[in-house]
């Protein structure tokens, strides 16, 4: 019995300070109340009016292109993100931006699940370069690879939005944090 029990004491000493770390890798939700929280936008952006004029991105020089200030508000996170208002806050470059041209837009098909606050989607694995949930399965744009970097790809939920200005990407928006990046459409499994 003694034995059973100083087992026991050592399982718990050994598993409090695991337990108090949380999940490992993940970033603190953000401490506004006006962005994520469980919000999720009516409608996706409309059309930006301003276009880009940067030389194209070589993603594979840079895998983290550095980011512009999306941080429009303290507590606001430094990625593209929604006010609880429906304003998008970092999709503004129009349709011109060299980030995010396909050469075959649609390739592997449309996505068909269903857009917006009606439709939220639990990930189910994967990673930014291809993760799913509900049988569909997507990739994150590598001129976005920074802006999921804390996004949760075993439980955290997300709402398709389609992209006005970028041909052959969607928008998906992390309802846990409020940010959003650029996703291509693989196809169903």
């Amino acid at each position: 019995m003694k034995s059973l029990l100083g087992l026991l004491a050592l399982l718990l000493f050994c598993t409090v300070p695991a337990l108090a770390q949380g999940k490992g890798g993940q970033h603190p939700a953000p401490q506004a109340k006006d962005v994520g929280h469980g919000y999720v936008p009516r409608n996706g952006p409309p059309p930006a009016k301003a276009v880009s004029h940067e030389a194209p991105h070589d993603a594979s020089r840079d895998e983290h292109p550095t980011p512009a200030k999306y941080s429009d508000k303290q507590g606001h996170p430094e990625a593209p993100h929604v006010h609880t208002n429906g304003q998008w806050v970092g999709h503004d470059t129009g349709r011109d931006d060299p980030h995010y041209h396909l050469d075959h837009p649609w390739e592997h098909g449309r996505f068909s699940g269903g857009f917006g606050r009606g439709h939220v989607w639990r990930i189910a694995g994967g990673d930014r370069s291809r993760f799913w949930f509900g049988g569909f399965y997507f990739s994150v744009s590598p001129a976005d690879y920074a802006f999921c970097d804390d996004w949760d790809w075993a439980t955290d939920q997300i709402s398709i939005f389609e992209d006005p200005d970028h041909v052959g990407w969607y928008l998906a928006y992390n309802v846990r944090l409020g940010t959003y990046c650029h996703v291509e459409y693989l196809g169903n499994g």
